[in-house]
């Protein structure tokens, strides 16, 4: 866990705090590391909202699957980011997620609820852990928002451009590199990955994209 500290103090969860700080906080909220090969679940759905995950290493995908087995991504968690953090905060009884490595990662779980209250020990930076807390939800939520428009559109061609123009104005270049690969991006989407790659070849065709494994580079000017 030490060598782990530095990545810790740059999360926005313990924004404001420091080393020693996390050396009394942690064993006050109930922490432990996990480690996951790529593919296994860290968290089932189902299984009690109880536990906060911070990524250390690695990362993970938020996962949801319907009665048939067809997964869709609802989000990739990156170090030093959290998951399942509103799940835990709003008391559900089962989680409707399930929460994958996408490769080998290290995480840090807390119990969500010596987050959100007061220990008998009165730390004094519970407060300020909560406050932190909230306002990463808020920023999920806010982040959800977004990817329901981009849902919300009607045709695989639609959603692909809609996210790849995403893509562009965060990287703030028309060139950039992709976070998912083929069957990926087309769980994210929720598409068919024949259809996606299909669309691909089309978009390439006519002109409006460069596509190289994951690297893209769109011609079409980004609004």
């Amino acid at each position: 866990m030490r060598e782990s500290m530095d990545l810790l103090c740059q999360s926005p969860l313990f924004q404001g705090m420091g080393r020693q700080d996390l050396d009394q906080m942690l064993p006050c909220l109930g922490s432990r590391t996990l480690k996951a090969q790529r593919g296994e679940l860290i968290f089932r759905a189902g299984e009690p909202a109880r536990w906060v995950g911070l990524v250390l290493t690695g990362g993970v995908h938020v996962i949801q699957e319907d009665y048939y087995g067809k997964r869709n991504i609802l989000a990739t968690i990156q170090p030093p980011e959290l998951f399942g953090e509103a799940f835990a905060s709003a008391g559900v009884e089962a989680l409707p997620v399930s929460v994958e490595a996408a490769q080998d990662s290290q995480v840090l779980l807390l119990d969500c609820q010596r987050v959100i209250h007061t220990c008998s020990d009165a730390c004094i930076f519970h407060q300020r852990l909560a406050a932190n807390l909230l306002k990463i939800v808020a920023q999920k939520n806010l982040m959800l928002t977004r990817k329901l428009a981009l849902l919300s559109k009607r045709t695989t061609k639609e959603k692909l451009m809609a996210y790849l123009m995403e893509q562009a104005r965060l990287a703030g270049s028309s060139a950039f590199t992709l976070p998912y690969d083929r069957q990926t991006l087309a769980d994210y989407l929720g598409v068919d990955r024949s259809a996606m790659s299909a669309e691909l070849s089309k978009l390439r065709q006519a002109g409006l994209l460069e596509c190289k494994g994951r690297n893209v580079r769109l011609h079409k000017p980004i609004p």
